[in-house]
């Protein structure tokens, strides 16, 4: 009995001390992640405020625009909506031009509360939307009428995007050399 209390004793001891070695280990990993973590977002930081603005330049040959990858790797472009100038960037995985409303707003589109019907899934979660038809839309020399479209809150979309409801009306769309070819 008294072997059998000792070795309890023993247990307990080197029970608690292994404790206190994970506890410092553990402690020391979370440290050493935090430090990581703070350290990525200081370079993604720099590496964003070293970024040049994106470019938009356009090279339009008759019915052709051709349009320079940006330092993100993206396409971005100048364009219009009714006439109205609008930034976007080429979005082949979203199925219809997005905007966000501030930029709906400033092209005459106005949807109200009980607008937001469409469930869309983006970057930052799921998100209601609202449906609209857009009259005409013009990239460079390229005009395209009756677009669809979705107008999504300021919050859940930073950039408009130009999407296959545009894409797939134009000739043929390719991405070539680092550039994107639109022909109409």
């Amino acid at each position: 009995m008294r072997a059998i209390l000792i070795l309890a004793a023993l247990l307990i001891v080197f029970g608690t001390s292994m404790a206190k070695v994970a506890d410092t280990m553990t402690g020391e990993r979370a440290q050493a992640k935090s430090a990581d973590k703070a350290a990525d977002k200081a370079k993604a930081r720099n590496a964003f405020a070293a970024m040049q603005p994106p470019q938009r330049t356009l090279a339009t040959t008759g019915r052709s625009v051709t349009i320079p990858r940006d330092r993100r790797g993206h396409f971005q472009t100048e364009g219009s909506v009714d006439g109205r100038r609008l930034d976007f960037m080429v979005d082949t995985g979203a199925s219809v031009i997005a905007l966000n409303e501030s930029s709906a707003a400033r092209v005459g589109v106005y949807p109200r509360p009980d607008d937001y019907t469409a469930n869309v899934s983006t970057a930052n979660g799921s998100v209601k939307a609202a449906r609209t038809r857009l009259r005409r839309v013009s990239i460079g020399g390229l005009e395209v009428r009756d677009v669809d479209a979705l107008v999504l809150p300021d919050t859940a979309l930073s950039e408009n995007l130009l999407g296959l409801s545009f894409l797939s009306k134009l000739k043929r769309y390719e991405f070539t050399g680092g550039k994107l070819v639109m022909e109409q």
